[in-house]
């Protein structure tokens, strides 16, 4: 288990002095989605996951998992963007803005985990952490990125998007790669959720598989689309096929497929997984930045 590196605070602007602290508050349909698309797509990759579910659901909806909030300043304008409630994750522009959400999270006591840039998770954990649910385990990713051109590699034609039918191979994959990350199993602590979660990714068109002799031999998971960057995350390729170069030609082929409708493919790899690191490092994809996760235990401390 590693152990929060000592980080120094995000470069914000504070609230001027003697100035009221920025408001955060819950967003509805009614405030319209144009507005808060146009703040994240300021920084598209990074904010990838928030900008996909409001695209994906809307800015209310059970499958959001959690609750859209906003942050105005003294001025009206914009400031922050998060997302509370099974994953935390924080847009925040300015250091009241960080505080707010922060303490918003404090209120919180079911959240799985914090995610976000490895400096805003320390600012925001500053705030956060005296009251806030107990961390349970720290993870450190690195973010890649793909854009064109992308390296060549002989194409696999058995590499399509999965169907409802390789759902009871994708379901135990997924849930064992979730396992090994955080340490807990999804098919243990959620089952039907997990499962209908699952289903409806396959639905959409989200998860892309390569079965041979009824076995999984690669899959991947398209977590979030955008038109500035899609995220891939769950890469799986199965162990007796990895020096068979499989995982290498499907994920430059998934590769070259999505960016023919978006600027960036994106991904986060565990900083202690080095095969994987190595597996985007051939596929083109090359490293953009440091991202911390916090993972909680849920209820007061």
């Amino acid at each position: 288990m590693l152990q929060p590196r000592k980080t120094r605070k995000p470069a914000a602007p504070r609230p001027p002095s003697g100035g009221p602290a920025p408001l955060a508050y819950p967003l509805t349909e009614r405030d319209g989605e144009s507005e808060i698309l146009a703040f994240l797509a300021e920084r598209p990759v990074h904010t990838v996951v928030m900008s996909g579910l409001i695209r994906d659901n809307g800015l209310e909806s059970p499958f959001n998992r959690g609750s859209f909030y906003a942050c105005r300043g003294e001025s009206g304008a914009l400031e922050g963007v998060a997302l509370v409630g099974h994953a935390v994750l924080i847009e925040a522009r300015t250091l009241g803005a960080l505080k707010a959400f922060a303490e918003l999270a404090q209120a919180h006591r079911d959240a799985h985990m914090i995610l976000g840039e490895q400096e805003a998770v320390a600012g925001f954990w500053d705030y956060y952490a005296e009251t806030g649910q107990p961390p349970r385990l720290f993870c450190r990713e690195l973010l890649y990125e793909q854009q064109w051109p992308v390296v060549a590699a002989p194409a696999v034609a058995g590499l399509r998007p999965a169907r409802l039918a390789d759902l009871p191979l994708v379901l135990p994959v997924h849930a064992q790669m979730a396992e090994a990350e955080s340490g807990v199993n999804p098919l243990e602590a959620d089952p039907h959720g997990f499962r209908l979660r699952c289903a409806r990714r396959i639905e959409s068109g989200r998860v892309w598989v390569l079965v041979e002799d009824g076995g999984l031999v690669f899959k991947a998971d398209i977590a979030s689309d955008t038109p500035e960057c899609v995220y891939v995350e769950g890469v799986y390729v199965a162990p007796e096929s990895r020096r068979r170069r499989y995982g290498l030609r499907c994920l430059t082929q998934l590769g070259r497929h999505l960016l023919g409708r978006t600027k960036i493919v994106s991904a986060l790899v565990n900083e202690e997984n080095r095969p994987a690191q190595a597996l985007f490092q051939k596929a083109g994809y090359k490293l953009r930045g440091h991202y911390d996760t916090i993972f909680l235990r849920k209820g007061r401390r």
